[in-house]
């Protein structure tokens, strides 16, 4: 790939999130359903645009790979918002510095997809039968989530590295503002927000695990496929505030996703043996999103039950807030 598509997308990306901390959300405040709507639109749209200068630059099967990737990325993420509301409820983070944890999340999350993508697609270049390997892998996690249906999430807290973290760093008794450092006594503490982003970038790279193999099913094409994480990724934290209360619209989603990863899966398996046009691919992938999402909507699950901790109201007990200073 000719270094000048990474570098423009570098600078595109750059800028955009430079806007987003230093204009839009330099001053901490609740993201509203408004709000939330207007950025979610921006960065999908900004998503499909992006595609149709791969179409322009790099032709009609790119494009195809690039939609399809981003797809099952978007969709894959939606169930990571879910994820978000569980780990803010947790830990009963104001709804006002949620932005800030996700803007450095996702920050911290391009980057290591970047690292894993380049790792990933050194490696099949060189022994292409990891593919058969990943392929094995997306059916056995398409499968295990499937069975996992209707089970609780586990709790974050109990997570290894967030239970490390709180072992071996000192930390304050309460937030400090959006800070996830601050001083006490003339001693450096890390916040109760720092715990709070560790446990946001481990859910991710546990995403990555799954997200990654599922697209390099399409694609090995190191632009593609990180391009196409990169956009999904980067309108995560618009979709969040957007859908973190609509949880019980989505009861079906898990299983969608199962069967888009049993479905990339098999297509790695038999990459050998049967090409599927990457036309067939966004569209069995669509399918099975567009039925999911309508059966959802249509038998939508029970609310959530009064006194459950939730993302976007911080109800439970929360952590005390440092005075102003």
């Amino acid at each position: 790939m000719d270094p000048i598509f990474w570098l423009a997308f570098f600078v595109l990306i750059g800028f955009l999130l430079f806007l987003d901390l230093f204009v839009f959300h330099r001053e901490a405040h609740v993201v509203g359903l408004r709000e939330a709507g207007i950025f979610s639109a921006f960065w999908i749209a900004l998503g499909v645009a992006f595609g149709v200068l791969v179409l322009a630059w790099l032709g009609s099967e790119k494009a195809l790979e690039y939609y399809t990737g981003y797809l099952i990325e978007k969709s894959l993420s939606i169930d990571n918002v879910f994820i978000f509301a569980l780990i803010f409820g947790s830990f009963a983070v104001p709804a006002e510095y949620q932005h800030r944890v996700l803007f450095w999340g996702v920050l911290g999350a391009l980057v290591m997809r970047f690292v894993m993508i380049v790792i990933g697609a050194a490696l099949i270049e060189q022994f292409a039968w990891l593919l058969l390997i990943f392929g094995a892998f997306l059916v056995f996690t398409g499968i295990r989530m499937g069975m996992s249906y209707g089970k609780p999430e586990k709790d974050p807290e109990k997570n290894v590295v967030v239970q490390y973290a709180r072992r071996h760093l000192p930390f304050s008794a309460g937030y400090d503002g959006q800070r996830f450092f601050t001083r006490e006594n003339g001693r450096r503490l890390a916040t109760p927000l720092l715990l709070v982003l560790i446990s946001v970038e481990v859910t991710d790279l546990i995403f990555a695990v799954d997200s990654i193999p599922a697209i390099f099913a399409i694609t090995t094409d190191t632009f593609i496929v990180y391009t196409s994480n990169a956009f999904a990724i980067l309108g995560l934290r618009a979709l969040y505030f957007l859908l973190a209360d609509l949880k019980n619209r989505f009861r079906f989603l898990k299983l969608g996703l199962a069967v888009i990863l049993v479905f990339v899966g098999i297509k790695l398996l038999l990459h050998d043996v049967v090409k599927i046009d990457p036309l067939v691919s966004l569209a069995v992938v669509g399918a099975i999103l567009a039925v999911t999402i309508a059966a959802s909507w249509l038998r939508p699950g029970e609310p959530e039950v009064e006194g459950h901790p939730h993302a976007l109201d911080g109800i439970g007990e929360p952590l005390p807030e440092k005075a102003a200073r």
